[in-house]
């Protein structure tokens, strides 16, 4: 069993790669530090995406999130990085990754980043009475 975190993001073949579907994450134990005083700062990351040919493996997302928590990162530049890294594993349709970062000094904090692949248009979403 791994036990170490891990910057490697695995990936499997999108089992129906024809559709669009969208496929939620929730990632709620997020650590890394503060780069300022070093303080540990917590955050849920919310990732939703539409596969293309590629989707990300649930260990390896783990141990990947895992992977800063000794690390100092601003709370932009890190959801930023993450959505680099995840682009980069799947190349998704569409990605949206939302970090909430837990109260600090009274502040909390929400970045939400997007990718869009070049040429996709979202299917129109069905709103039913």
């Amino acid at each position: 069993m791994t036990n170490k975190p891990s910057k490697d993001l695995e990936t499997f073949d999108n089992p129906m790669p024809e559709r669009d579907y969208t496929i939620r994450i929730d990632v709620p134990e997020f650590t890394c530090l503060c780069p300022k005083t070093g303080q540990p700062d917590f955050a849920t990351f919310h990732i939703e995406y539409v596969a293309d040919q590629q989707c990300v493996e649930l260990k390896s997302l783990k141990l990947y999130m895992w992977s800063f928590r000794e690390e100092g990162h601003f709370h932009e530049k890190v959801t930023n990085m993450i959505l680099d890294d995840l682009v980069k594993a799947t190349q998704p349709r569409f990605m949206r990754l939302t970090g909430k970062f837990n109260v600090r000094g009274g502040i909390y904090t929400t970045v939400v980043v997007e990718h869009r692949k070049e040429g996709w248009i979202a299917p129109q979403q069905v709103q039913l009475p």
